[in-house]
């Protein structure tokens, strides 16, 4: 009999009851004895499976429900229908077994205690969990050493930076070795240096540990670079399962291909290249052309045949655009 998933969902759903009013006073006073609610479906029949060790980016648009089945994968929130299993446990019920194998990691929340130093929090959670403290060494000193934070660990978290506070998050979140990762939007705010650590970061944790990965951000750079797989929902409903490379090739199935230039197209070269594909960056220092798979070697021939043209790329075009159509064509009533 093969192994179970890591991660099950049978059509999961989440239901909130929320109330509303009217702006303004009368509407105010008026829902102090009269409320009105309503319900909002945050998550709706969800299915999926992911194995262990497999490195998942969850995307979606602002609402789309990441952030609710991450809870729900994590125990925080309880299922209003379908069912969810993780590590052959479910989560709402919390088993300290489970817990002890999962970490969640939010961007916008904190584990840290505000006034003390991070240091305090990793020894708090070292006897939470009871790791034994040669393992607590072991894990701790390597972790402090690849993100530069010999010194950050011993100030109060209050005087932080926002970067420097979800790197000690991280060590935090992983100090009890979990298999399960659930990270939502861990470099929120940072600039791109932090970025790049961070990513390095939690690449050499899932390739020593061989920890099952799943990643929400709204930077398409942590996508790409951490992850294999890539789950798209949006009002709640799976809309794509596949790799990155499968979905660009299902909305944008074009190829991209650019060079450096050092003067502007005149009329008839632009004229030519527009016969070839969508020139979607026609000033200097860059050309960019989208080409049809097949017109990839006529459009390299074309330009790099142009006076001063250099650093030939071919390549799909950018997830970030690639997501931005798929929302759009969702916008406009298409099957994405």
């Amino acid at each position: 009999m093969p192994d179970r998933p890591a991660i099950s969902l049978d059509r999961l759903s989440k239901r909130f009851r929320v109330s509303k009013r009217e702006p303004g006073l009368r509407a105010t006073l008026r829902a102090l004895f009269r409320r009105e609610w309503v319900e909002v479906e945050a998550v709706r029949e969800l299915s999926f499976a992911i194995e262990a060790g497999e490195r998942v980016g969850f995307l979606g648009p602002n609402g789309a429900g990441k952030t609710t089945t991450l809870k729900m994968l994590a125990g925080l929130l309880y299922p209003s229908a379908g069912k969810a299993e993780v590590l052959g446990f479910e989560p709402a019920a919390r088993r300290p077994e489970f817990l002890s194998r999962i970490a969640l990691v939010m961007g916008q929340k904190r584990q840290l205690s505000w006034d003390l130093p991070a240091l305090d929090t990793f020894e708090l959670n070292r006897v939470i969990f009871e790791v034994p403290r040669a393992d607590y060494r072991r894990r701790l000193d390597p972790m402090i050493e690849m993100l530069a934070i010999g010194e950050i660990v011993r100030k109060p978290v209050r005087t932080l930076s926002l970067g420097e506070r979800m790197k000690c998050e991280l060590v935090a979140a992983l100090l009890h070795g979990p298999e399960i990762l659930f990270l939502d939007e861990p470099t929120i705010g940072m600039d791109v240096s932090m970025q790049l650590a961070i990513r390095e970061f939690i690449r050499d944790y899932h390739r020593e540990h061989n920890a099952t990965l799943i990643l929400t951000s709204h930077y398409m750079e942590d996508v790409a670079a951490l992850c294999d797989r890539i789950l798209v929902i949006d009002e709640g409903r799976l809309r794509f399962d596949g790799s990155i490379g499968e979905l660009v090739r299902r909305i944008r199935p074009l190829r991209r291909v650019a060079v450096r230039i050092g003067a502007g197209l005149d009329p008839t070269a632009r004229a030519e290249l527009e016969q070839l594909g969508a020139l979607v960056a026609g000033e200097p220092p860059r050309l960019a052309l989208d080409v049809a798979p097949e017109r990839v070697p006529d459009a390299v021939g074309r330009l790099l045949a142009l006076p001063d043209a250099s650093d030939l790329e071919v390549h799909d075009a950018p997830l970030e655009e690639v997501m931005r159509e798929l929302f759009a064509r969702r916008g406009a009533g298409e099957d994405a």
